[in-house]
């Protein structure tokens, strides 16, 4: 119930003050396990990857978050759960295989820090992917986070990547972020959903 509510009112907030528009909602399953896997710019990307879609969406936050009175307790409402600072723990990673085997969303940001010019990306979401056979919606968010200018969620088709599936070498999960990646980019420039 305090999901539904936080999401109307996000809903109605972000539309205001940065006209978010969605496209291509309807590449997302409507059930069954999905990893929603986006750009990362700002600590504000994870109510925009989620608003505007049906279907609840559960997301990885810092520790330290969840032991500020009552914030703490809100977050776990909205569906985050904690992870320790410096690496993600093997009681994390099992956890969020296990949303997307029960077949929940999670949504997760490959880049790993906001504002990334590295280039390179986590092998976390291609991990979960691989071990979960969990759908993988890649998203792009569009535009910039600057008042009453318009910005855009866009996801594309679920990306096919049975053909890395087996023992799961470094290699492996390096060519399926790769992929990842390249689809997330691939939107981000041309605003438009990408086909599988």
């Amino acid at each position: 119930m305090i999901y539904i509510f936080c999401r109307a009112l996000l809903r109605a907030i972000f539309a205001f003050l940065y006209r978010l528009e969605a496209v291509g909602k309807e590449n997302v399953p409507s059930e069954g396990g999905v990893l929603l896997c986006c750009n990362h710019t700002s600590l504000r990307d994870p109510i925009v990857l989620g608003i505007k879609l049906k279907r609840s969406v559960k997301y990885m936050a810092k520790a330290e978050l969840f032991n500020i009175p009552g914030f703490g307790w809100l977050l776990r409402q909205l569906g985050a759960f904690p992870v320790k600072r410096g690496g993600v723990s093997k009681e994390s990673i099992r956890y969020s295989i296990n949303i997307l085997r029960q077949g929940d969303m999670m949504g997760i940001f490959p880049e790993g820090t906001r504002n990334s010019t590295s280039g390179i990306a986590k092998k976390g979401a291609a991990s979960f992917a691989l071990r979960s056979n969990a759908a993988v919606v890649p998203a792009a968010i569009v535009g910039e986070y600057k008042l009453f200018r318009k910005m855009k969620i866009v996801y594309g088709a679920p990306i096919d990547l049975s053909e890395f599936k087996g023992e799961g070498s470094g290699d492996q999960l390096e060519a399926a972020t790769d992929k990842i990646m390249s689809r997330i980019y691939e939107m981000q420039k041309s605003g438009k959903p990408s086909r599988d």
